[in-house]
C-alpha cells in the first residue's frame, strides 16, 4: 500500500523560499517520485522528478535553478525546495510516483499510479 502526503505548503512573499515534504510510505520501486502543480483554470504541470534507483533528476524549463528535487530515503520523504518564488508560481502541489508508461516523459502526468492529495502554496507581491 502507497501513500503519498504532501507538507508545507504557505503563504509566502515573492523572493522567499519555501521547502515542500511528501512522505511516500510504502514506496519502495525504483521508479519515478515527481512534482506537479496546478493553478485555477490551467493543466497540470510537472516541475521535476527524481529517478529512485540512480537518483537522476530533471527539471521543467519553468522551474529549473530555482527548484531543487530530493530525496530522502531513511526518512521514506521526497522533497521540493523552491527558492525565488513569484505570483506564477502560486498553485496547489502535488507529489506523484510510480510512473507505469512513458518514462521518456517523467514530468507528464500521464502513468503515475499514485498522488498525494495536494498542499496549496500562495505567493504574494
Amino acid at each position: 500500500q502507497v501513500t503519498l502526503v504532501e507538507f508545507g505548503g504557505d503563504s509566502v512573499q515573492a523572493g522567499g523560499t519555501l521547502t515542500l515534504s511528501c512522505t511516500t510510505s510504502g514506496y519502495t520501486y525504483e521508479n519515478f517520485l515527481a512534482w506537479f502543480r496546478q493553478a485555477p483554470g490551467k493543466e497540470r504541470e510537472g516541475l521535476a522528478a527524481i529517478y529512485t534507483g540512480g537518483g537522476s533528476t530533471y527539471y521543467s524549463d519553468s522551474v529549473k535553478g530555482r527548484f531543487t528535487i530530493s530525496r530522502d530515503r531513511a526518512k521514506n520523504t521526497l522533497y521540493l525546495r523552491m527558492d525565488r518564488l513569484g505570483p506564477l508560481d502560486t498553485a496547489m502541489y502535488y507529489c506523484a510516483g510510480y510512473k507505469s508508461s512513458g518514462w521518456s516523459r517523467p514530468l507528464s502526468a500521464a502513468g503515475y499510479k499514485y498522488w498525494g492529495q495536494g498542499t496549496q502554496v500562495t505567493v504574494s507581491s
